[in-house]
């Protein structure tokens, strides 16, 4: 078996503890980094969301998976073209103003880097101008998600979503949103763009938004 297969294997099972020194064998036997992030990580990440996906492993093993790729792209960082670690572009994070939920935020965030995009996150109970502000500031972000966990707090996210589909930048933005309360119904009657169930699918679905 090859280094890189050992290592998607690796990142899979979530072995932090081999995988920083495994990205770091591929890199001395001459494998293109970018390539070891794609295929020994990126792809690795993609087969922990289907398992998910299909209740085969649950959120602590998909924790443990992201941390391990994490601690893999702290080595590989030094040998990739600046950038290419978040190479789809930004994605603007956070939970909605009144909202102090951060346990799913922070597996979207995970996942969403993990597919190759550079994450700002805001944290929690965002005001909407904080989204706005970040995003005028880092005008190559390219998706805005907002979640909200509680039922609450969903008319706080249609104000965020309502404030973020007035601004004269916003068909440069895709906005996602989320959260156990959250619906594609509700998504499509405040104005967002894509609604995802998890964070696996939040992935597959940012990816697809900027393809």
């Amino acid at each position: 078996m090859g280094k890189l297969q050992e290592l998607a294997e690796a990142v899979e099972k979530g072995k932090a503890k081999i995988v920083p020194g495994l990205v770091q064998e591929c890199v001395d036997e001459g494998t293109d980094p970018t390539v070891i992030l794609n295929t020994g990580m990126i792809d690795a990440m993609g087969v922990v969301g289907e398992k998910f996906k299909n209740n085969e492993i649950f959120v602590p093993e998909m924790l443990v998976a992201a941390r391990a790729m994490k601690k893999g792209v702290e080595v590989l960082k030094p040998y990739l073209a600046s950038g290419s670690a978040g190479a789809l572009g930004k994605y603007v994070l956070g939970t909605v103003a009144g909202d102090l939920h951060d346990i799913g935020k922070n597996l979207v965030g995970m996942m969403i880097e993990s597919a190759g995009f550079e994450v700002i996150d805001l944290g929690v109970d965002v005001p909407i101008e904080k989204f706005i502000e970040t995003v005028e500031a880092n005008p190559d972000t390219k998706i805005v998600g907002c979640s909200a966990l509680l039922t609450t707090t969903m008319p706080a996210l249609r104000d965020t979503v309502k404030a973020l589909n007035e601004q004269p930048w916003r068909s440069n933005i895709k906005v996602m949103v989320g959260g156990a309360p959250i619906t594609q119904e509700f998504a499509d009657e405040i104005g967002a763009d894509c609604y995802t169930p998890d964070a696996a699918s939040a992935a597959q679905a940012a990816k697809a938004l900027v393809s």
